[in-house]
């Protein structure tokens, strides 16, 4: 029988990354109590394996072990395999994770978990090959050990496992005593300042990922110190990494990560939360610096996002494959040949002579595009063009290539819906559209909100994925967090109270489901979802920023905004709880750093009671123009509509039927005035 003929336990799901294994010859299962069961009645250790759709390392493991049936053999044997896709499931992969990184000293995907039936670890790794090499063990040689010690030593299995559930009981922190200052935004800074790239940009050695989170928190830095260092370091990286083979330069998007410091040769996997998250980097640089350069790469970003991770009905997919025809990056390289026999001679060596296309190539004997130390003007004088003339033959030139790219076989594209990374993007786009004042932007950030509410909210609970017509699986934080997070952007954008009120419900159902009453913060999971071997509570950034990270800005922007304290008390409560770890590793918090500069800075609060729309537009143009995360800004025509949102507004009064602009500091304000230029003034007063 063959493998496509034959199925197993996974091909009735619904996840890209588990169909891709539902002809596996191992039997797996989806996680779920039939799995756990047949393992205690059969006692035999589950085999765990956790990865997501469009990861290589993952494929290259499933073609050499899974795919293999002298694996299978042994999995089928002696284990009870379960398969989980981490983006459905972070809240098993965030703890298994932890796990792995307490045996190991790492972690990363494909993520490998031998456990008893209860669930309880006792050997993690990541990717293992079917033999042993690399430095790595063998899969087949570690799945006869493993259950050898398992059968024949259970004293020592129990000896690890205890000592697992001690461990992470131990990881989930008492309250401390210290609170988060100041001064720890400096030390973030310091050591972003310590890790920075001062030739390519970035953080750290290769791989170098993008890390949208320090460079969001850096701009904030800048804004509220007028250090320029931080300035610097977001600019150098923005530029170099949009010059890279990060960046695909004939389609648009950036890549998950760049192997090398020179961001020339990523890992081709394109992540709906990186374009998301690094569309509001770009998008915010050219609002705080009005360099051209940034608001070109963020409408590129856009429009990649739109051609081909959106689906119909205008939500947005997960992830493009690194992979198609079974290789790495065979999409988006080049021959030397192809580039010239697509574009024609002339137009050809111009394109080649910009994107370093040669006949040796630079991944692999092919050519990655790129501008790497590129200096376009000198290009423009070598085939004796302006540079209009030059941008414009470039321009023509990528479209071409672009139309017969498209001809390929194009990567896998794991479509489901996933409401925390939607979230983002909308969040991204709404700011997009009020910084470059396009409505088509704030029309799609709309559209896929609307698709979240319709399909991904049940009986008033969000659900975490949605595809081909089934939603599954109660929210995480992450899911609750962004999504405000995402209706905050959009009130921003539209200063419709709506969505305001909207966000404020989701805050409230977020601290009613997740919030630790005993020591403060969230949990990564909500008080009626599955209950697992522990209950995380993340503050560290990883691949996205943390749930807890991102619910800790939202806290302090809708406090300053609504005037409602209590949500500033959860953050303050917050410094205390998270105090050990960020103290500990401030830049691994970066994002949740921001929170910690709005409540230790001045911020200002702008209650504008208008006669109508254009004056509305009038005054908020003003203020939306600069980059200006200290300022909250209260609109509506009459202040009875702030009853269910902002109480400390609902007795401010319009002065003569005039648009009146009432500027506070820390909730004391002035006197408010209807001279717009005066208003403009007390807002910026201070501003740097």
């Amino acid at each position: 029988m063959s493998h496509k003929q034959r199925s197993n336990n996974l091909i009735n799901e619904k996840s890209p990354y588990l169909l891709q294994h539902a002809h596996n010859p191992v039997n797996w299962y989806p996680w779920g109590e039939e799995a756990f069961e047949k393992a205690q009645q059969e006692n035999k250790p589950i085999f765990l394996s956790i990865g997501y759709s469009t990861c290589h390392w993952c494929h290259v493991m499933a073609h050499e072990s899974f795919e293999d049936e002298e694996v299978a053999k042994l999995l089928n044997d002696h284990y009870i395999a379960i398969k989980v896709d981490r983006e459905e499931r972070p809240d098993i992969d965030s703890i298994y994770m932890k796990v792995c990184q307490m045996m190991t000293g790492h972690g990363g995907w494909p993520l490998t978990i031998f456990m008893t039936p209860e669930k309880v670890p006792f050997y993690a790794g990541t990717y293992f090959p079917k033999e042993s090499k690399y430095g790595r063990p063998g899969l087949l040689e570690s799945l006869e050990q493993l259950h050898q010690k398992y059968t024949t030593d259970p004293d020592h299995i129990s000896e690890v496992t205890q000592s697992v559930k001690q461990a992470l009981d131990q990881s989930t922190r008492e309250k401390s005593k210290s609170r988060l200052t100041k001064e720890t935004t400096d030390h973030a800074y310091q050591q972003l300042g310590r890790g920075f790239d001062h030739t390519y940009g970035g953080f750290w050695e290769a791989p170098k990922f993008p890390q949208p989170q320090n460079l969001m928190f850096l701009l904030r830095y800048y804004h509220f110190t007028g250090k320029p260092a931080a300035l610097e370091m977001v600019e150098r990286t923005l530029q170099k990494m949009a010059t890279g083979g990060i960046y695909d330069h004939v389609g648009f998007g950036f890549a998950r990560y760049s192997t090398d410091e020179k961001w020339l040769v990523p890992h081709f996997e394109k992540m709906l939360y990186d374009n998301a998250l690094l569309l509001m980097v770009y998008t915010e640089s050219y609002q705080l610096t009005k360099n051209p350069f940034y608001k070109q790469i963020a409408k590129q970003i856009i429009e990649f996002v739109e051609r081909e991770m959106t689906s119909k009905e205008g939500a947005f997919y997960s992830a493009i494959d690194a992979d198609s025809e079974g290789v790495e990056g065979k999409y988006y390289v080049w021959e030397n040949e192809e580039i010239y026999d697509i574009l024609d001679e002339d137009l050809g060596e111009i394109f080649a002579t910009a994107y370093g296309i040669t006949p040796y190539g630079n991944f692999e004997g092919k050519n990655i595009p790129h501008l790497i130390g590129v200096k376009l003007e000198l290009i423009a004088e070598e085939f004796e063009l302006s540079m209009d003339e030059l941008l414009e033959q470039l321009e023509i030139a990528r479209e071409k290539l672009l139309k017969a790219r498209e001809e390929r076989i194009y990567p896998h594209v794991d479509d489901k819906i996933l409401t925390s990374w939607n979230a983002m993007m909308v969040a991204a786009l709404a700011k997009a559209s009020i910084v470059f004042q396009e409505e088509s932007y704030l029309q799609s950030a709309k559209k896929a909100i609307q698709f979240i509410e319709s399909r991904l909210i049940q009986e008033g609970r969000i659900m975490a994925r949605y595809r081909e017509g089934d939603t599954k699986y109660k929210a995480y934080l992450g899911d609750y967090a962004y999504l405000s997070w995402a209706y905050l952007e959009l009130y921003n954008a539209t200063f419709s109270l709506d969505f305001l009120v909207k966000g404020k419900h989701l805050v409230n159902e977020m601290i009613r489901l997740f919030w630790d009453e005993k020591n403060g913060g969230f949990f990564f999971s909500g008080a009626d979802n599955e209950k697992l071997i522990s209950n995380d509570k993340e503050i560290y950034d990883g691949a996205i920023p943390s749930g807890n990270s991102v619910a800790a800005v939202v806290l302090a922007q809708l406090g300053y905004t609504t005037g409602e304290m209590s949500y500033l008390d959860k953050l303050e409560e917050m410094y205390y709880t998270f105090f050990e770890d960020i103290n500990r590793q401030p830049s691994a918090g970066a994002f949740f750093l921001q929170s910690l500069l709005l409540t230790e800075n001045p911020t200002k609060e702008v209650v504008a009671l208008v006669e109508n729309d254009y004056s509305r537009m009038e005054v908020v143009k003003l203020i939306q123009e600069k980059f200006t995360p200290d300022i909250s800004l209260l609109v509506a025509e009459n202040p009875e509509q702030f009853a269910k949102i902002a109480e400390f507004a609902t007795d401010y009064k319009k002065l003569d039927e005039k648009t009146t602009i009432y500027v506070c500091e820390n909730f004391a304000c002035r006197q408010p005035t209807t001279d717009i230029e005066v208003a403009i003034s007390n807002i910026f007063s201070t501003e740097k």
